[in-house]
């Protein structure tokens, strides 16, 4: 919101140094409706420039400074008075004088720390902005921007599936299944209704996603309960042993990520809510908590590297094995430019999904490379062991190995690729 008094002699602009080429996303608005905001993600820098413009060219504008801040806070609205700031940065443009032209003033705020999602819901709003003020002595002149933040996040492939059975006795007995605990936004959800017991005439059942927005703590905790979708999975009367299958895509729902515990003030739940509705509109209903959340939607692509030649490895035709990182150069784990026991260059090699990461001693154009393992656990030095058995690889007992043959392919047209892994990675198990 911008403050202007009547016969206000400047207006301000804040412009983002990458606003041709930043993305923008929908985010909705207190009113409900959806604007476009420039994205960013926790660490980024942000940069551009704050325009002071004189109405009067003429005329001169004194101040007491010129600064700009950025904010994040927290808005609850049955406590508007007080906003809760969790980030906030200034930087000075100008020291107290005056202004005679219209001027710019570059800014850059490095690197800086975005811990929370941007959330507008029913009761709480966290919200991201530019703020440039022109003090002056009785009424400031400032222009706010705001910005959304996206936290990405990444999950462990083992995900549990959901399995339960539920029911009335002697009357109703089922079990329902999902086939994981945490989605991402654009995920699917999978599962099954198995009826063991149907002693109801039951006409009806569907599944529904329900958001649950906690505000306050301690005697005053509002609860606002939001159904976000109903989608109908039955319609008609089970027998016992009937089986019916749960598909619903998540990408068509406006869904935020899990939020738990807010800097203390709000929390953001999700549930699936089966419900059953017999003949005499009597309702059944079972609630399951799943934790959403954000997967990046940029995969970093690879550039085609050249052909490794004298090295060992056969021309590239695609990723799913190892992977060099050109022009870089470590030691075995990471550190240093040269292996211990020889003065040779070595080079970073990357799993296919970055799961694993090894470093290459390349001996010389005739001799076989030596890949030395980035581990430093016991279970990993196992997993290793299954990696060179499934790749044909031999463990010397150091544990280095060597590649079986000179100029053997790891799979038929696979073999070294771009880009590459970070160092000090840990080595997991290769991907079937």
């Amino acid at each position: 919101m911008s403050f202007f008094s009547f016969g206000q002699s400047a207006e301000i602009d804040v412009v983002l140094n990458d606003a041709e080429t930043r993305k923008k996303v929908e985010h909705k608005t207190e009113d409900g409706k959806k604007d476009k905001y420039f994205l960013f993600y926790d660490g980024e820098t942000v940069s551009g420039k704050v325009n002071v413009t004189l109405k009067n060219p003429g005329k001169r504008l004194e101040h007491h400074g010129i600064k700009i801040e950025f904010v994040g806070q927290i808005e609850l609205y049955y406590d508007r008075g007080n906003h809760h700031e969790f980030v906030s940065l200034v930087k000075d443009l100008a020291r107290p004088g005056e202004i005679t032209q219209s001027q710019t003033f570059d800014f850059e705020f490095t690197h800086v720390e975005k811990p929370y999602e941007s959330y507008t819901g029913q009761n709480v709003k966290l919200r991201y902005f530019l703020r440039a003020t022109v003090i002056r002595r009785l009424n400031d002149i400032s222009k706010e921007m705001d910005i959304v933040v996206h936290t990405l996040s990444t999950y462990p492939e083992l995900n549990s599936s959901i399995k339960m059975e539920v029911g009335i006795e002697d009357c109703l007995h089922i079990e329902f299944e999902y086939n994981k605990s945490k989605y991402h936004l654009k995920d699917v959800i999978v599962g099954k209704i198995y009826f063991l017991l149907v002693r109801i005439k039951i006409k009806h059942m569907e599944i529904d996603i329900i958001k649950r927005e906690t505000t306050g703590t301690g005697p005053s905790v509002y609860h606002e309960n939001d159904t976000i979708a109903k989608y109908e999975i039955m319609d008609g009367a089970p027998v016992r042993g009937e089986s019916i299958p749960i598909r619903l895509f998540l990408a068509g729902y406006d869904l935020t990520p899990t939020m738990r515990d807010i800097n203390k003030k709000f929390s953001v739940r999700y549930y699936l809510n089966l419900v059953l509705i017999d003949e005499e509109e009597r309702r059944y209903f079972k609630q399951q908590e799943i934790t959403l959340w954000r997967k990046g939607d940029v995969v970093r692509k690879s550039s085609p590297p050249p052909k490794a030649r004298g090295h060992g490895f056969s021309e590239v035709r695609g990723g799913g094995c190892f992977r060099r990182v050109p022009g870089e150069q470590a030691g075995p784990r990471g550190e240093g430019e040269n292996h211990p026991a020889s003065s040779t260059p070595c080079r970073h090699l990357d799993w296919g999904g970055n799961d694993t990461w090894l470093v290459a001693v390349v001996a010389g154009p005739r001799k076989k490379p030596l890949l030395c393992p980035t581990l430093t656990h016991e279970q990993d030095t196992k997993k290793l062991d299954l990696l060179c058995l499934r790749r044909g690889l031999t463990l010397n007992p150091v544990g280095e190995f060597y590649l079986g043959t000179t100029r053997k392919k790891i799979r038929s047209g696979r073999s070294v690729s771009s880009p590459g892994a970070k160092p000090g990675g840990r080595a997991l198990a290769p991907r079937a």
